[in-house]
């Protein structure tokens, strides 16, 4: 049976691909899940209608996301947090607090997810934060300074 999946599907494909199922597999799981429809032709034209406006959307997105990153490029983004004499954090400064402060500080709007640290940070000074997602790819400093 062929079936346009709603949702991306382990294994079987990505939301809005045409795929060829058992028939008991669609009619028992997939469709009453609605993880999918029938494949008929009004379903197939929808589909193809909504894949094109997810990839016009992804390449607005992308877009957007690079320039948002060359704007935190060029931005100066400081982290006041508490520390002990020798330098180390009391708590460490991971990607949500980046986000916040680069939204507060450079009114930047990037999501957290795009923000590739190895760790968290927990020391004061510079440090260089990867940026990546999808074919995005870029950096941007900030400075964890101690209040």
């Amino acid at each position: 049976m062929k079936v346009i999946l709603i949702k991306d599907v382990k294994g079987m494909g990505r939301a809005h691909d045409e795929v060829t199922i058992a028939d008991g597999y669609a009619l028992n799981y997939l469709i009453p899940k609605k993880f999918a429809i029938p494949a008929t032709t009004v379903a197939k034209q929808e589909a193809e209608a909504r894949r094109k406006q997810v990839v016009d959307r992804s390449a607005i997105d992308a877009a957007l996301l690079t320039q948002n990153i060359a704007s935190l490029a060029e931005a100066r983004i400081v982290l006041t947090m508490k520390a002990n004499e020798k330098g180390h954090l009391y708590t460490a400064v991971g990607a949500a607090d980046i986000v916040a402060a680069a939204k507060e500080q450079a009114h930047i709007d990037i999501p957290e997810e795009v923000i590739k640290l190895e760790k968290p940070i927990k020391e004061l000074g510079t440090f260089t934060i990867p940026v990546a997602s999808a074919e995005t790819f870029g950096s941007f400093s900030i400075t964890v300074a101690a209040e």
